[in-house]
């Protein structure tokens, strides 16, 4: 999953990031409304994870904005109001979800996960290719039946790859899929990563060049 974090405070903000990075989350992080909005104008999110009340305002307000223009990104509220009249309001302004401060991380992750789950088209949580099952929800990874260990950002490319059904993957899209704005990746970064995916699939081989366009999944 993409994630757009807006959070004021960079050492909740900083810590947000790591974590969900190391829950295998691709994360963007902002501090302002302002930023939130070009980062929507210009890449997809599956999930908006917004502090409530920012330097420039009361992200809900943006939320209410962006339900106006029909857009229903999963959005979850962090705040520090704990009133039963903030939830409802904020739920009432479009919210799917509101998290009081401070929280468990874990509580965090779960509930982003869940989101997710609520996704137009959402993705199965098991997806099968051939002998190749990725469990989407535990991250976890079976060829032939045997376990396989992936990285989180193969995991990514991968689980892109595969729910994309056969359809050919540009590589512009596996990078805005799985690198964030902090990533300074390489021009050759995707080809890179595919290929140690590759070797960790084996043999008959499942991931296949598409020249000059990209790469598709399939026996």
């Amino acid at each position: 999953m993409k994630v757009l974090l807006l959070e004021d405070d960079d050492e909740l903000g900083s810590a947000i990031v790591d974590g969900l990075r190391d829950e295998g989350f691709v994360v963007d992080h902002v501090t302002t409304i302002a930023d939130a909005d070009v980062q929507r104008s210009i890449t997809h999110y599956d999930c908006l994870v917004l502090d409530r009340m920012v330097p420039d305002g009361d992200a809900l307000r943006m939320v209410e904005v962006i339900r106006g223009a029909g857009d229903r990104t999963p959005t979850l509220l962090l705040t520090a109001r704990d009133r039963v009249s903030d939830r409802v309001s904020g739920f009432e302004h479009g919210a799917d979800d509101y998290l009081i401060k401070p929280f468990a991380f874990a509580e965090l992750t779960a509930r982003i996960r869940a989101l997710g789950r609520r996704l137009v088209d959402p993705v199965p949580p098991v997806l099968r290719i051939g002998d190749l099952e990725l469990d989407t929800a535990r991250h976890l990874v079976r060829r032939g039946g045997e376990p396989l260990i992936l990285t989180a950002k193969e995991f990514t490319v991968l689980e892109v790859l595969v729910s994309a059904s056969g359809r050919v993957v540009g590589r512009a899209e596996l990078l805005e899929r799985g690198w964030d704005e902090m990533s300074v990746p390489g021009s050759n970064v995707v080809d890179v990563l595919v290929g140690q995916l590759r070797r960790r699939l084996g043999r008959p081989e499942l991931i296949h060049t598409v020249r000059g366009v990209g790469y598709r999944v399939g026996e």
